[in-house]
């Protein structure tokens, strides 16, 4: 997709569980962070596109959902559109904004997305999981996955799918199976995501978990669902991130010092696909790679959906970052940590950053603005040009439900 838009000004909260604030206080932090970087203010946004996932389970609130947040700001009059999109809200709301745009019909947009996730009952938590998948197969799809996860030498935590533990990280587990049988990955390796994750949150004030791990202490946590240990899985918890994106006459009129400019965005949705046909990643990868006339080694550094630790390494492969089955082997030689050949979730990722899943999209556009702007502080990737973000969720028959592959370019 040919896009003329710039990112003009970026903002987030931290993402934690809070316990005391709601969608409307962490929808104004990230707003007023962005508006204010951009060097503007709320009057001039001409519209605003707020991605959230989960509000009508977890809080009850429906249809509205960014009139309400937005509203309580002094916002309104101008187009507020909400969009949900299982994990991909907040990466297709920003999607959305690029598109206006870049048609003319805006100048300035807002891209919005927000989650408040926690929630003292866990099954509303869980809930809103669930919900992102075909609801006349779930009750198969749960006692299909219990069966596979009770067949493991697993301590026990077999059951407990969609109960104690989103199904997700079932999944995710089912695949990180197979990816060791088929390819000899181990489960060291799967621990190094999370160990380098770590470090880098641990770099990250904005981070959920602000500790670092070593690879043994990611083995020896709590095993949720064999191979998956609990700092394998990305937490439940709440934040917003907010960019503002701008056309390319208005970027000038600004005098924007450091534009980000957006070079492709790429989304499609999942279908049940042979196993000779590529997924909704390798297809966004692929199409994204052809729009923008770069290649996987043209990038300085990646924001990847790692919803659990096997789910980054088969992301490695499924983005061409390296060859079918390797992806173990590249995170275990350091090249996706800081100071490697691609550095990878300089954030923490959403295993350690958080994945307030609403949010989760904008968040990545935060974190790699920040970069290619070269104001990332002490995870700051030397020189960076180019990046690329991977953010999908939702299970449609074997794939995802929705994927978005987008590339930022510095200047």
């Amino acid at each position: 997709m040919d896009l003329k838009a710039v990112i003009a000004g970026a903002g987030m909260t931290r993402f934690m569980k809070y316990p005391d604030k709601g969608m409307k206080e962490l929808s104004a932090e990230a707003v007023h962070a962005a508006v204010a970087d951009a060097g503007l203010t709320l009057g001039d946004l001409q519209a605003a596109y707020v991605g959230n996932c989960a509000a009508g389970l977890v809080t009850g609130q429906e249809s509205i959902r960014g009139q309400v947040v937005l509203g309580a700001m002094g916002v309104g009059k101008i187009p507020i559109i909400n969009v949900e999109n299982a994990c991909a809200s907040g990466s297709t709301a920003f999607m959305q904004a690029c598109i206006m745009v870049s048609a003319g019909l805006y100048d300035v947009v807002l891209a919005l997305g927000v989650e408040k996730l926690s929630h003292p009952d866990k099954l509303k938590s869980f809930a809103a999981f669930a919900g992102a998948m075909d609801q006349d197969e779930l009750q198969e799809m749960i006692d299909d996955l219990a069966k596979a996860a009770a067949a493991q030498d697993d301590g026990g935590s077999g059951g407990g799918a969609g109960q104690n533990r989103s199904m997700f990280m079932d999944v995710y587990a089912k695949a990180a199976r197979a990816h060791m049988e088929n390819y000899g990955t181990t489960k060291e390796q799967f621990a190094a995501v999370s160990a380098k994750n770590s470090f880098h949150g641990s770099l990250n004030p904005r981070a959920q978990f602000r500790e670092a791990m070593s690879v043994e202490e990611v083995l020896n946590d709590r095993l949720i669902v064999e191979p998956l240990t609990r700092s394998m899985c990305s937490p439940i918890g709440d934040g917003a991130a907010a960019v503002v994106v701008v056309s390319e006459k208005k970027a000038r009129e600004l005098a924007v010092k450091r534009p980000v400019s957006v070079a492709t965005i790429v989304m499609h949705s999942g279908y049940n696909h042979a196993d000779d046909e590529p997924d909704t990643v390798q297809l966004c990868a692929r199409e994204a790679y052809e729009e923008s006339g770069l290649g996987p080694n043209d990038l300085d550094l990646l924001e990847i959906h790692d919803a659990s630790a096997p789910g980054e390494i088969m992301a490695y492969e499924q983005l061409a970052l390296c060859p079918e089955g390797e992806g173990g082997k590249l995170v275990e030689e350091g090249h996706t940590k800081l100071g490697g050949r691609l550095p990878v979730n300089t954030s923490g990722g959403l295993l350690r950053k958080g994945h307030p899943v609403g949010a989760t999209g904008v968040a990545q556009m935060v974190e790699l603005t920040e970069q290619l702007q070269g104001r990332a502080g002490k995870r700051q990737v030397e020189g960076a040009r180019l990046a690329m973000a991977q953010n999908g969720g939702g299970k449609s028959g074997n794939d995802a439900a929705a994927m978005v592959v987008t590339i930022l370019q510095a200047g």
